[in-house]
């Protein structure tokens, strides 16, 4: 149960919530479950029963899959104030896809997913909403999956580093290690590295540790070798 006011508010103010009647947000709360996790600690695993969703309070999650082959491929990294695996809600799938695991320390809101679908049942409003945020990540989605479709490494990363700089001023903070984010684009972390260097000596961008400046954007954004 969810008693803490400010962890209230921060759940209130979430897209998911924010149209609900206070007193069916009320129920919420009282299913609710707040969780923390140190750096490593695993919230659940690909396979596990897929009964609840969470929204990021503070720290980083990252979502990773393992390939039929063995491989260890990045999803997606989850920031402070983003929800996840509130898809499962409406697409009836019984396990998780992928295991979330803490890159940083975290703090979590745990929500009772079926509880949740049998309110939004009665909300139709609420859903048409939620089914535009739901295209959204959609969207992400096949921009993401255009740039795995660039046959050239060179292409896929500076594709990446161009997506990740676009609201952040030329500025990129690194969100997970550099052999997961290599796997998200399907190449392996010596080459992920050698095309940093390479964009690094042709005087593209900046790097100091995992912090990457974008120096010249539109020859980043054609770049190839």
């Amino acid at each position: 149960m969810l008693t803490d006011s400010m962890t209230q508010s921060a759940l209130r103010k979430h897209h998911l919530f924010d149209r609900l009647p206070q007193p069916l947000f009320q129920e919420i709360c009282c299913l609710a479950i707040r969780r923390r996790l140190e750096v490593g600690g695993v919230l659940f695993h690909q396979g596990d029963a897929a009964d609840r969703f969470y929204l990021l309070l503070d720290g980083r999650i990252t979502l990773t899959r393992v390939l039929p082959e063995g491989q260890e491929k990045l999803v997606e990294v989850i920031s402070s104030g983003q929800s996840f695996a509130e898809a499962l809600v409406f697409s009836g799938t019984r396990y998780y896809p992928v295991t979330a695991s803490a890159l940083k320390p975290s703090s979590l809101i745990s929500i009772d997913a079926g509880h949740y679908r049998h309110l939004l049942e009665e909300q139709p409003k609420t859903c048409l909403e939620l089914l535009g945020h739901l295209s959204a990540r959609l969207h992400q989605r096949l921009n993401e999956i255009d740039t795995l479709a660039l046959g050239n490494a060179s292409r896929r990363v500076a594709r990446y580093l161009c997506q990740e700089q676009e609201a952040r001023n030329g500025i990129i903070q690194l969100s997970a290690p550099k052999r997961l984010i290599a796997t998200q684009l399907g190449i392996q972390p010596e080459t992920f590295s050698r095309i940093l260097h390479r964009l690094i000596d042709d005087g593209l961008i900046a790097m100091e540790r995992r912090v990457i400046r974008v120096l010249d954007q539109p020859r980043l954004a054609n770049y190839h070798d």
